[in-house]
């Protein structure tokens, strides 16, 4: 899906004013570009809990880097920046846009958007190549609105993101912000697994996060029973 006529107009206005050619000396690793994108990133990500889904994100995107097809130099810039548009919608509205029971997908196509304008200004204030540019913003737009990926790598930022969804951290946070027990979580996530990942690992590894907390809270529920 193509970049709206607006947001590449004003990437491609972002692109003539500050891009200067740059290449990085050689002592800038990958990593050191991530911890500089986390840090840029780190003032958008102050809200939902989203710092902490970013970082579990990121790891559950190098495992599944290790098993799928997918462009680190893509995926890992795309999974750090992805939600940081929702800074720009006030936290008191936000819930009406994401998790169960949420129907406002006009204010969830909000953070994508912004997410894909902020991106890009933090890629360019790094010199991040500019055909790698595009490529991620292109995957923020969509990441949440588009069901289908556009390649491997947006396959893989799915995934990625989604499998946030299958752990302890995302438990708590359902349990904080829509009164959901952990059955009610486990019910609700088991049946989209096939839904819901695009690649085999990604199926694989929800499918592992949820036998591991049947397994936790059947031990919980039978200690509460012996007790």
């Amino acid at each position: 899906m193509a970049l709206p006529v607006k947001i590449q107009a004003d990437l491609e206005s972002l692109l003539l004013m500050t891009f200067i050619p740059f290449r990085a000396p050689a002592t800038i690793t990958m990593e050191k570009i991530h911890t500089k994108l986390f840090e840029l990133a780190s003032p958008y990500l102050d809200t939902r809990g989203n710092r902490e889904h970013t970082r579990i994100a990121y790891e559950f995107a190098a495992r599944l880097l290790d098993e799928e097809e997918g462009d680190p130099c893509v995926v890992f810039p795309a999974i750090i920046l992805h939600d940081v548009g929702w800074k720009r919608i006030p936290e008191e509205l936000q819930s009406s846009a994401y998790g169960p029971g949420s129907n406002d997908l006009a204010l969830n196509r909000v953070h994508e958007v912004e997410g894909a304008k902020i991106a890009g200004q933090i890629l360019l204030e790094v010199h991040y190549p500019l055909h790698f540019v595009r490529e991620i913003t292109e995957i923020i737009l969509g990441h949440d609105s588009r069901k289908q990926a556009i390649s491997a790598s947006d396959a893989v930022v799915k995934d990625a993101d989604k499998l946030w969804r299958y752990t302890d951290h995302a438990l708590r946070a359902f349990a904080e912000r829509f009164g959901m027990t952990t059955q009610q979580s486990i019910d609700r996530l088991t049946p989209v697994v096939d839904q819901w990942f695009l690649t085999a690992s990604g199926r694989r590894m929800a499918a592992e996060q949820l036998l591991r907390h049947e397994s936790d809270w059947g031990i919980c529920q039978g200690n509460k029973k012996a007790g």
